[in-house]
């Protein structure tokens, strides 16, 4: 008797052990947001996130918009986008993390959740950027990549830079993981 209430509570405390610890890879960090708090991303497990290399002064800068839009329209879904402003390609994104969040709320509203700037290629990379790099084998070869998320993390799906937040494949895509 007593062997099987240990076999019980040990099985308890490995699942609840296991539970707490299925944050997905991708996820599985700590950033800080443009104000500098942290955001532990494992509390994005279960939502399909749209994370988004981001800089102020490209041509691509008007995705924002539509990145706005797409937020609005699927988030009471479990979607989020997360912008990540980098200033890797072209010098683009020259601005501090105040400069950049209030370029994007005075400029085009943005509402969604933007991490501080960081690098999303080279030595440098963030670790979000790093394991989506290795997820589908594509980098970020300019700004404005989408790297589409699955809940739970086990999937994600490379966007070129030119590519509109609002083109029917990506969002067919994100339906389909809704």
């Amino acid at each position: 008797m007593r062997k099987n209430i240990f076999v019980f509570v040990f099985t308890l405390l490995i699942s609840q052990t296991a539970m707490s610890n299925d944050c997905p890879e991708v996820l599985n960090t700590k950033l800080n947001n443009l104000t500098g708090e942290s955001v532990d991303f494992c509390n994005y497990r279960g939502k399909v996130i749209l994370a988004v290399n981001t800089a102020s002064y490209c041509g691509n800068t008007p995705q924002y918009e539509a990145l706005e839009a797409l937020y609005q329209k699927y988030s009471e879904k479990d979607f989020v986008v997360i912008g990540f402003p980098a200033n890797n390609f072209g010098n683009q994104e020259p601005g501090s993390n105040e400069d950049i969040q209030n370029f994007c709320k005075l400029n085009y509203g943005v509402s969604f959740p933007m991490i501080e700037k960081t690098d999303v290629v080279g030595p440098n990379t963030n670790p979000i950027f790093k394991e989506l790099q290795t997820m589908t084998g594509d980098a970020p070869q300019w700004n404005f990549h989408k790297y589409l998320i699955s809940r739970n993390g086990d999937q994600a799906f490379s966007f070129t830079a030119s590519m509109d937040p609002m083109n029917a494949k990506l969002v067919k895509r994100l339906e389909e993981l809704l």
